[in-house]
């Protein structure tokens, strides 16, 4: 039996170093469609998005983290906000905010494509807005950076699965 979502999951890599190779708009649109698409509390939808592929904003942005290289170096990045204006409950739209940012990486990896998710750049979250020329109402959540991977040799590892849980209750029908 296939298992194609599985094997896209287990298969995600976070890619940093990318060929000059343009990512096209059609891409994009499909990976802020994926994004779209998770699930979020009453329905809100709270995300929105800036697609970036300007090499001057791009060195703007990178200034804004010690990821720089990784920024300047990508094709295009998305940063991806939450409308506050949008939102119904912080914790909530947060984890939404989480399954659409995992989905986009999702698409992207399906796509043949690698991105990584900068999350050390909230720490200049208001400085990106102001870049951006966004409103005070759109709170960043990440910067992902997109394009050709320049190689595939990431490895990575997860500990057994008998460290995560916690325990198992079962009833009669198990």
């Amino acid at each position: 039996m296939e298992e194609p979502v599985f094997e896209t999951i287990v298969s995600r890599r976070s890619i940093r170093e990318f060929t000059e190779q343009p990512v096209s708009t059609a891409q994009l649109q499909k990976i802020i469609t994926a994004g779209i698409w998770a699930p979020s509390g009453l329905n809100n939808q709270p995300w929105r998005f800036v697609l970036i592929r300007d090499k001057d904003t791009a060195g703007r942005l990178a200034a804004q983290t010690r990821y720089g290289r990784i920024v300047t170096a990508a094709p295009a990045l998305i940063a991806v906000y939450l409308d506050t204006e949008a939102m119904y409950d912080p914790v909530k739209d947060h984890q939404a905010a989480g399954a659409c940012i995992q989905n986009m990486l999702l698409c992207i990896t399906e796509q043949g494509l690698g991105a990584v998710w900068l999350g050390q750049i909230l720490q200049n979250k208001d400085r990106v807005g102001e870049i951006l020329g966004l409103d005070s109402r759109y709170d960043l959540m990440a910067l992902i950076a997109v394009g050709h991977p320049s190689h595939r040799n990431q490895r990575s590892r997860r500990r057994p699965l008998a460290d995560f849980i916690l325990k198992e209750i079962e009833g009669d029908e198990a």
